[in-house]
């Protein structure tokens, strides 16, 4: 059960939090992310008084639903992930949500506003496959239904930079691009936004961000997961596109930007397309790319597939402050464990005073991006005893100890609201996105051979050589 804002706001909410009056219109309404976190999500934001003070939720999918049928749907999702709700707080906001079939959408959409009274905005959120994002779109702006309005657009954004630029001429010709939000949910995520906050609001941390102070950077994302039903999805896709591309790559500009000059979107995007232009394009050399064995035989696979579904990569940012450090990415399904961590790992002092025959890690700065995450650091100090004698050890903190975590959004909640208000501080923007794309093309025309692995591993070894001093393993974070 997700514990979220919702289960714990009882005082009025300032009014700067309160969304104008919307018709939240959900294409792929009946997808498996709908069913995860966006009606479990929605649901929360409506508990917890994030949703606009008149709302009206209207679902659209290729399955076909009655009112009743998509509202009993939704209830098993919130029912699945939550728990069952109360009573009079689904009736609530029951009574808000429709179904439309999407060539009467624009009928739909008309009755929910009228319900609603003048001056509602209109947000969509396009919760399917890429390949469909053009012809929605086109048809938004071609019925009018882009006017007022807002999009929210799944990742992955494109499959290259050609498709990229693709898309965003189609959405853009019936969007602006201030109206336009890319989503990447890692970016939603109180840790990663906490990176922000511990390197600018900290006197402590900002000055050793840099390449004098860190020998290297890894963001480690494995699953214990394997495809489940996405073969199709996948089998065009693989992890690469999926993970290295969208999530992996967008977190990197968080961790490596400059100071903005404000935290608005503005200065924010700014500072984080920065990094991705001084990004060095990824040569094959520097990646590896495994699959797990098995995969060939799952439901919808090729059984002569070599689509990747482990990606580990060596990437260089090329600017003053991070010139020469490595940033060391790895994602892959059916791994040892499922983590979201990020760690900093600094450069040795000299310790010719100490005995260094015990091969110590470096120090290490680690963000764990899980929910509701925590954030620690390693150090050496010595063992109590009558030698001088080194071990190591570690400082942390911990949303669920220090803070009240039942007051923190869950990302896709976040995301939403933030879509809602119009602030797109951590989404993405066309020209960052197509530059991403531009970076990672010689692997997309040139892919490094597939190596096996075992599930349940942490990949293929040959990504083990990526990183001279090893990588810092999900499972002592």
């Amino acid at each position: 059960m997700t514990t979220s804002l919702a289960a714990a706001v009882t005082d009025p909410l300032p009014a700067d939090l309160i969304p104008e009056n919307h018709v939240v219109v959900l294409f792929g309404a009946t997808g498996d992310l709908a069913r995860r976190k966006l009606l479990p999500g929605l649901f929360r934001l409506a508990q917890a008084g994030l949703l606009p003070p008149r709302y009206r939720i209207v679902a659209t999918s290729r399955t076909e639903l009655s009112d009743d049928g998509f509202r009993a749907f939704a209830h098993e999702a919130v029912t699945e992930f939550d728990g069952p709700p109360a009573e009079d707080a689904w009736a609530s906001f029951a009574a808000n949500a429709s179904f439309s079939a999407q060539d009467a959408l624009v009928d739909a959409v008309a009755r929910a506003e009228a319900e609603i009274g003048d001056g509602c905005r209109r947000l969509f959120y396009l919760s399917v496959p890429p390949v469909a994002f053009g012809g929605i779109v086109e048809m938004l702006g071609t019925t009018g239904l882009s006017e007022r309005a807002r999009v929210i657009l799944e990742k992955p954004f494109g499959t290259d930079l050609e498709s990229a630029r693709d898309l965003n001429a189609t959405v853009h010709g019936a969007f602006e691009e201030k109206r336009i939000f890319r989503i990447d949910h890692f970016l939603g995520k109180e840790t990663v936004q906490n990176i922000l906050a511990l390197r600018f609001a900290n006197g402590i941390f900002e000055p050793i961000w840099n390449r004098d102070h860190i020998d290297h950077v890894q963001i480690d994302v494995p699953e214990t997961l394997s495809i489940g039903t996405r073969a199709a999805f996948y089998e065009e896709t693989g992890a690469f596109r999926d993970m290295i591309v969208t999530h992996l790559l967008q977190v990197l500009g968080f961790v490596a930007m400059e100071p903005p000059t404000s935290f608005s979107a503005k200065a924010l995007l700014n500072e984080t397309v920065k990094v991705a232009e001084a990004m060095r394009p990824i040569e094959p050399a520097d990646v590896v790319f495994g699959q797990y064995a098995g995969y060939r035989g799952e439901d919808g696979v090729d059984p002569e597939s070599e689509t990747e579904t482990f990606v580990a990569a060596r990437v260089h940012v090329d600017n003053w402050r991070w010139a020469g450090v490595p940033f060391y990415l790895r994602t892959g399904k059916r791994m040892a464990a499922t983590r979201r961590v990020v760690t900093i790992a600094f450069r040795d002092p000299p310790r010719r005073m100490f005995d260094s025959s015990n091969g110590f890690r470096p120090n290490e700065l680690v963000f764990d991006l899980g929910d509701p995450g925590s954030i620690s650091t390693t150090f050496l100090a010595k063992v109590p005893g009558p030698t001088m004698e080194l071990g190591t050890a570690r400082f942390t903190f911990d949303y669920e100890q220090s803070f009240q975590s039942a007051h923190q959004l869950e990302a896709y909640e976040r995301l939403i609201h933030d879509a809602l208000m119009g602030d797109r501080t951590l989404f993405t923007r066309a020209d960052g996105i197509e530059r991403l794309w531009e970076v990672c093309a010689p692997v997309l025309e040139s892919p490094p051979r597939v190596h096996p692995y075992f599930p349940g591993s942490w990949g293929p070894p040959a990504a083990d050589d990526l990183v001279p001093r090893g990588w810092h393993l999900p499972e002592a974070a």
